[in-house]
């Protein structure tokens, strides 16, 4: 999987390069202006330049240098595919990227009065300025000491691969036709010298770090739930305080008919590890709205109620349940978004 940045100048380029990469490559792509063009219509301001700069500073310093791309790049992992994230705008965005296996930062750039008279061309709703507007837009996003704005020269430096885009479009198109070749043709562990884990990865991690905590045997899982990037609580199987643990006297065992015919013993001495972490989060009184859980797998009939009740809008499974078609579909009445991580269902979600 190859998953390339683009950052560049107004009119440098940017589309051209995308347009080449989705028609000729198949590549999906992932564009900044398109969020930023939703965030901007939700909050009923006018679509322009200002106003694009606007939401993307107020919301990379309400969040993180990073937060626009981050929220694309995990949309991109989930796709499976090769994308192109467009555009990449500040320092943050790009360091980011730059630690993620498979990742490369493309710039594209040419002189001011050819970029000028392609926007005109264009005439999308950011474009419709006199010269002097675009050369002040521009100086505004060239350079910022502040990682939560625009800096474009800095991000033009950080580039893996550049293209001077001063001829025709088939002349750009072979440029990153010969580079894509290249790195199309690197080894595996070249082009994944350094995979720094998708937030989805690195709290499934921390998810079955807590399950070594777990006191039955029969199935040691481990619970995070998250909000912003922040670990709220966790949770894992075992007991209710104060009895005794399956590890400790063994298990108490109940035969379950499911949904779909299969007859399995299941422990019902212990508290699973979903509803430990709610009730761990309800003892400290935090809230749960707006947050995401990790778990082992599809959670149960009873779980599933629980999160939809306390305010939980994503969840994410590591593997999925043979019997959690009911939880599927309560999920989904709900709008709670499933995500499921295993590489052969990756690609399943309920959104």
């Amino acid at each position: 999987m190859i998953i390339i940045g683009i950052t560049g100048t107004l009119g440098a380029g940017k589309g051209a390069i995308v347009d080449f990469l989705l028609k000729e490559k198949s590549f999906v792509h992932f564009s900044v202006r398109e969020y930023l063009t939703k965030e901007i219509v939700a909050r009923g301001l006018v679509v322009n330049r200002d106003s694009m700069v606007q939401i993307a500073n107020e919301l990379r310093a309400s969040h993180s240098p990073a937060y626009i791309v981050e929220q694309l790049y995990e949309q991109a992992l989930v796709s499976g595919k090769n994308c192109i994230i467009e555009s990449i705008r500040t320092p943050g965005e790009a360091e980011m990227l730059k630690q993620k296996g498979g990742f490369f930062l493309f710039a594209v750039d040419a002189p001011p009065e050819i970029r000028y008279q392609r926007i005109k061309l264009r005439a999308s709703a950011t474009d419709y300025i006199s010269y002097e507007t675009f050369l002040e837009n521009e100086k505004r996003e060239m350079i910022s000491d502040d990682p939560n704005k625009q800096n474009l020269k800095k991000c033009i430096e950080m580039s893996d691969y550049f293209f001077e885009n001063n001829g025709d479009i088939g002349e750009l198109h072979n440029k990153v036709a010969v580079v894509l070749n290249k790195i199309e043709h690197m080894p595996d562990e070249k082009k994944n010298e350094h995979h720094r884990p998708s937030w989805d990865e690195y709290f499934m991690k921390v998810a079955d770090t807590v399950a070594q905590r777990a006191t039955c045997d029969r199935g040691r899982s481990g619970c995070v739930i998250t909000r912003d990037k922040q670990i709220l609580v966790t949770g894992y199987v075992g007991s209710p305080m104060g009895l005794p643990h399956c590890d400790e006297v063994g298990h108490l065992f109940k035969q379950m008919t499911h949904e779909d015919g299969r007859v399995t013993n299941h422990c019902v001495r212990t508290v699973h590890a979903e509803q430990n972490a709610i009730c761990q989060a309800a003892r400290r009184g935090i809230t749960l709205d707006k947050a995401t859980l990790y778990c082992r797998m599809t959670p149960c009939r009873t779980c599933a109620m629980l999160i939809i009740n306390c305010g939980i809008v994503r969840v994410v499974c590591e593997k999925k349940y043979h019997a959690g078609g009911e939880s599927e579909t309560m999920f989904k009445d709900a709008g709670v978004e499933l995500v499921y991580m295993s590489e052969d269902l990756m690609k399943y979600s309920n959104q």
